[in-house]
């Protein structure tokens, strides 16, 4: 029978079941030792990455309870295809991709709901909600109203490389575009972050 590690069982696992092993081995260190069926170093690495992968997933879905759904599905992919891990990107970039296709993958199956619309191409009307934007208090909020307003392929990219730390060949491996893409998109996000942020200043002021 196939070993199943949700997220309650990967915190809950008994530590006598493993010998006792420092948790500050790297990302790649705790992956081979995944593959070879280490349930301490798959708690280790669960307990690194479970924050950003989540915040990825909710930033993907809109959705915290699917989110949380996701998260579970992405560690057990983990642990089912460590020994696949083939060392191209850091782990923390793998498992960004892993979430990525599986929000996505669900966002299709979800034919009932609206997300797919978002993730294709998601646009403010600009005579959406202008009082909120008039009473910006500040420039963090205009800036968080200004990346609502940003598709969802310049969103991504602006979310990989200031929230996540990622590079620009990095940020490529999670999208699966070339480097050149991304930095188009980065480009042009920045232009309409700036632009968007400076109206929401001028209205304010």
């Amino acid at each position: 029978m196939a070993t199943v590690i949700s997220r309650t069982a990967i915190a809950a696992q008994p530590r006598a079941t493993q010998p006792t092993r420092p948790i500050s081995d790297s990302d790649t260190a705790l992956i081979a030792r995944i593959a070879r069926g280490d349930q301490a170093a798959m708690r280790a690495l669960f307990a690194r990455h479970q924050a950003p992968v989540y915040r990825w997933l909710r930033r993907i879905v809109h959705d915290e309870a699917l989110a949380e759904d996701l998260l579970s599905e992405v560690f057990l992919d983990v642990w089912r295809h460590a020994a696949s891990f083939a060392g191209r990107s850091t782990v923390s970039t793998w498992l960004l991709a892993i979430a990525r296709h599986k929000a996505l993958s669900s966002c299709r199956r979800r034919q009932d709901e609206q997300l797919d619309d978002e993730l294709s191409e998601s646009i403010c009307d600009p005579a959406d909600d202008p009082e909120t934007v008039l009473n910006a208090r500040d420039r963090g909020e205009r800036l968080s109203q200004a990346l609502r307003c940003l598709s969802q392929a310049h969103r991504a990219v602006i979310d990989l490389v200031y929230y996540h730390g990622k590079s620009v060949n990095e940020v490529a491996a999670v999208l699966g575009v070339p480097p050149g893409t991304v930095k188009t998109r980065m480009f042009h996000a920045r232009r309409k972050l700036a632009a968007s942020v400076n109206a929401g200043a001028a209205l304010a002021s």
